[in-house]
């Protein structure tokens, strides 16, 4: 974690009164999508009313949407989100998968560009809703002497409902301080050879533990609104533009490998294939041997391990099928890190020079 008391100095040449600062360095903030502090009612509601009052996440005018939401939704959806996240979290640690994850790609990046620069940069997380919060990230960082910012939404595609909104989040901390530190915000990554490689071989490593190799790979990324790609969100685009060099790398021809789309939400058409619907239609076919992934996730978390892993394994297998392998996503594994890094380190050009 930060070290919250670094060690100040005066600057040089200045006046005997004046305040010591710590010493200048480049703080580095990835930042995930969030998690509840825990599965009772309470803290789920907390942490549903936070997000979906997101404008980025649900854009319908707040006279319409707030009532829905605070009658209707916060009154139900915490006792099943509560039992949904119950059946995956990791009970030794008292978090979610996506915190103990999220913990374990922070520290591995931290000693890997502590090796390259030092004690120059300072890597930290945060988490757009829940704990900790992407404010109080920032406000350490900035106690700690980092005059410049990287900020890293840990999302592969776009989308406003993830990346812009973290990077949103990022910039309301921002204005609460009195002295802002430079910063930068990275780009998606989805397309950079080293991810595409990660991606890869996480595939490759999953068919040799199975006897018999999948009919498909289905690659489930998380859904949208139809309406936000005629609004001009580039993150359809780039989903499928992920499938298609992962299908490259793999040396696959177009049967083998679809994309869809999981965690509808709501009365609208969402962006299409359904994950639910398609794995069905895949099993009716008489493909009943499949594979999932979920190359929109750099962690795993309620979407993938249970969604996916649970609700959608059960839609595959009460339509026929009778193989049924999860890809877990890339996690802390070390080509992920090495991807991840090199992301940052490109971002860091013109900031800092390799030690």
């Amino acid at each position: 974690m930060l070290d919250q008391t670094p060690p100040r100095t005066c600057p040089a040449h200045a006046p005997a009164d004046h305040p010591a600062l710590p010493r200048p360095r480049t703080g580095v903030l990835l930042a995930n999508l969030g998690t509840p502090d825990g599965t009772d009612y309470w803290s789920m509601r907390r942490y549903l009313g936070e997000f979906l009052s997101d404008k980025r996440v649900i854009d319908y005018p707040s006279w319409k949407w707030q009532p829905i939401l605070q009658l209707i939704v916060l009154s139900k959806r915490p006792f099943s989100s509560g039992e949904a996240y119950r059946s995956i979290w990791n009970t030794e640690a008292d978090e979610s998968p996506l915190m103990t994850i999220t913990k374990a790609q922070t520290t591995k990046i931290r000693a890997e560009l502590a090796a390259t620069y030092g004690d120059d940069v300072m890597v930290d997380f945060c988490m757009r809703y829940g704990n900790p919060s992407t404010a109080s990230k920032v406000q350490a960082m900035v106690a700690a002497g980092c005059e410049r910012i990287l900020f890293f939404p840990l999302y592969p595609q776009y989308a406003g409902a993830t990346t812009a909104t973290a990077n949103d989040q990022f910039f309301r901390a921002l204005m609460a301080e009195k002295w802002q530190p430079a910063t930068r915000t990275v780009a998606p990554y989805f397309d950079t050879p080293l991810y595409i490689e990660a991606l890869a071989q996480s595939v490759e490593r999953k068919y040799a533990e199975l006897d018999t190799q999948p009919d498909v790979l289905v690659c489930s990324y998380h859904g949208l609104p139809e309406r936000y790609l005629t609004e001009g969100d580039p993150y359809h685009c780039q989903c499928q533009k992920t499938t298609r060099l992962l299908k490259e790398r793999l040396g696959w021809d177009d049967s083998r490998i679809i994309t869809t789309f999981q965690s509808k939400f709501g009365p609208e058409d969402w962006l299409q294939p359904y994950t639910v619907e398609e794995v069905a239609r895949l099993a009716e076919a008489g493909k009943t041997n499949i594979a999932v992934c979920a190359p929109a996730f750099s962690a795993d978390c309620i979407e993938t391990l249970e969604e996916i892993n649970e609700e959608i394994r059960e839609s595959f297998e009460e339509a026929g099928g009778t193989h049924f392998t999860y890809v877990p996503c890339l996690n802390d594994d070390d080509a992920h890190i090495t991807a991840l890094t090199a992301v940052i380190r490109e971002n860091l050009q013109g900031w800092l020079d390799a030690g």
